[in-house]
């Protein structure tokens, strides 16, 4: 507190401190300011969807598998199959470990991973490079577009006896097998969704002097986000197929040799773990392309 002069005659007067006051109304302001961030938070988490949070969506997500492991061990014990017909889950699991103590089960993993990941990313960069080309080219749609549909419907094992006699069986001609399944659903989506880009978005970006490749990173590439993603998904889908078509026949290691060989020898525990073993690969390399999409998102969308 300090004395102010009054004005005369009034004697002195008691006045209260302005840093006192400003201390004392700020605690209030404060706390009113927690109250209300806490307030938006928890009407943002009330406003998310149930099935939209995450522990729904990996609880969800791992109930049908646990099903399935639950009826799988139930007809496996109750003697309507024979083991060599449905052998238990214990029995892949024994599978399991017995490749893994001899050093074969990473061995195969590796190998078969090693060549979806080379020719998928040689297949979809092609497939991006001329689905582009094809997409933002008239002539290269006039010349390319007919062509490529007619040899996109050939079955993936009809290029095998082809290109083991190119290219022998060794890792080229399984590579390039792979390659041909990863290009066309990414060269599909590319050049179809550039063809539908909003002509205005175009127009309005050339007006802006956007012209070449500004253009097509700024306007184009935005646009055609989703699609790329989508076809990039099911390239590395396709990618696993035509391992397993290319292992099958010619190969000696990896998980789609382990497929033949088991069926040969009678030993369905190991067809059962090849199975599971692709399908979890399968997961787990889409959900790469899962987290290449957030990066792409926060860089282009």
């Amino acid at each position: 507190m300090s004395y102010q002069n009054a004005p005369e005659g009034d004697g002195p007067r008691l006045a209260t401190s302005v840093s006192g006051t400003s201390v004392a109304g700020e605690r209030p302001r404060a706390a009113e300011s927690a109250s209300v961030e806490v307030n938006r938070q928890g009407a943002l988490a009330a406003r998310t969807p149930f099935l939209s949070r995450r522990w729904v969506r990996i609880t969800g997500g791992l109930a049908l598998p646990a099903i399935i492991l639950v009826v799988w061990q139930v007809a496996s014990t109750s003697g309507a199959f024979t083991s060599a017909q449905l052998p238990s889950p214990a029995m892949v699991w024994n599978a399991a470990i017995d490749l893994a103590q001899r050093g074969l089960l990473g061995l195969y993993i590796a190998i078969s991973t090693q060549r979806v990941l080379i020719g998928f990313a040689c297949g979809a960069a092609l497939g991006l490079v001329l689905g582009a080309v094809v997409g933002l080219s008239r002539l290269a749609d006039i010349l390319f577009s007919s062509t490529l549909a007619a040899v996109r419907a050939v079955p993936s094992l009809a290029w095998v006896p082809l290109l083991i006699l190119w290219f022998k069986i060794g890792e080229d001609s399984k590579i390039i097998l792979i390659a041909i399944g990863a290009f066309f659903p990414v060269y599909t989506t590319v050049a179809a969704s550039l063809k539908h880009v909003d002509r205005h978005l175009v127009e309005a970006g050339r007006a802006f002097g956007l012209n070449g490749a500004r253009l097509f990173t700024t306007i184009q590439l935005p646009a055609v986000l989703p699609s790329v993603i989508s076809g990039l998904r099911l390239a590395l889908a396709q990618a696993w197929l035509f391992l397993v078509a290319a292992e099958l026949i010619a190969s000696s290691m990896g998980l789609g040799f382990l497929l033949s060989d088991s069926q040969n020898n009678g030993r369905t525990d190991r067809l059962f773990l090849a199975i599971i073993l692709l399908a979890v690969l399968g997961k787990a390399t889409d959900s790469l392309v899962g987290l290449f999409e957030r990066w792409a998102n926060r860089r282009w969308a």
